[in-house]
């Protein structure tokens, strides 16, 4: 435990001043979050770390040596395959990058850190969807609910392609379900358009 402890103290100082997307909550709860729902999953400390650590790569100025150093090559693997590659590229293309990659993952561990942040992510979208509806999507690059709904389908039918009887991998696939009903009863929503998206990819 003394090494989840300073994962959380390195965590918090990386992300020190960041906040949630349209929220005015301090960074470092999700990455907790994100440990919390791990921890629930399994006792293997280098995929709680990972969890906690997740984004630190992707959004901090944190490098890969750092967290090498101090929690070990393969914590670094793990929070290595949790970030996206390059930021600059436009969201549909990292979103579509982010899909094939977890289809293809073959790491059981990666995969449950992957999971449990987007099992966070939609857990907050359905509550401050609940509180501010449709103006949830102004708080993103990419502002088209569709285009939302259908990455985090996509995501959850990968993850059950490796595992369908993972407690983790189901209980996320139960809330974009979930998630999906909420904003086609409010304002209505077509993932199945978005399905040319995968086909257009080389156009």
């Amino acid at each position: 435990m003394d090494k989840i402890f300073q994962a959380i103290d390195f965590a918090q100082k990386a992300h020190l001043g960041q906040y949630r997307k349209g929220r005015k909550v301090p960074y470092i709860l999700h990455p907790i979050a994100v440990m919390d729902i791990l921890m629930q999953n399994t006792d293997k400390e280098d995929v709680i770390i990972a969890g906690l650590l997740h984004d630190t790569l992707e959004d901090t100025s944190v490098t890969p040596e750092q967290i090498e150093k101090r929690f070990g090559p393969r914590v670094l693997e793990l929070v290595q395959s949790a970030s996206e590659p390059d930021k600059s590229l436009p969201w549909i293309e990292r979103k579509k990058h982010t899909i094939e990659y977890i289809t293809k993952l073959d790491d059981q561990d990666a995969l449950m850190v992957s999971c449990a942040d987007k099992l966070h992510n939609v857990t907050s979208f359905i509550e401050d969807y609940k509180k501010s509806g449709p103006a949830l999507w102004n708080n993103f690059n990419e502002p088209d609910k569709n285009k939302h709904l259908w990455y985090y389908q996509s995501l959850a039918s990968a993850y059950l392609k490796h595992d369908a009887g993972n407690p983790l991998f189901q209980k996320y696939q139960q809330f974009v379900s979930n998630f999906i009903k909420i904003v086609k009863e409010n304002e209505g929503a077509d993932i199945t358009k978005l399905s040319q998206i995968k086909d257009n990819r080389s156009k």
